[in-house]
């Protein structure tokens, strides 16, 4: 089993290592990029990230995208939630699919 990583502010993260999940409080971005590239490298299978933080690290998250590891989740954070985690998961499901699952078609 790959292990499983959540970055994101303190606040937004600490809970998680109560699941067994390697929790990584950054403070901004830079470091966040930093910390998703090394979590990476070093083959973590799921990374979730608060939304706050993938909104500055589009192009880094977007790398890896089309590889099946890591799997990079975005997760509302303390700070808000911009729907973007939603959003993404919904299209990742739509790909996989090929349809809108929420889509009723009996309207």
């Amino acid at each position: 089993m790959r292990d499983i990583a959540v970055i994101g502010d303190y606040d937004s993260i600490y809970g998680f290592a109560a699941l067994g999940f390697d929790t990584i409080p950054v403070a901004e971005s830079n470091e966040a990029k930093h910390k998703l590239s090394e979590l990476a490298e070093q083959g973590y299978g799921i990374i979730y990230i608060t939304e706050v933080l993938a909104a500055d690290l589009k192009e880094e998250i977007a790398k890896y995208q089309d590889k099946i590891v890591p799997a990079i989740i975005e997760i509302p954070g303390t700070h808000g939630n911009t729907g973007a985690g939603i959003a993404e998961v919904k299209k990742s499901v739509e790909r996989a699919v090929g349809s809108d699952i929420l889509f009723s078609h009996d309207n």
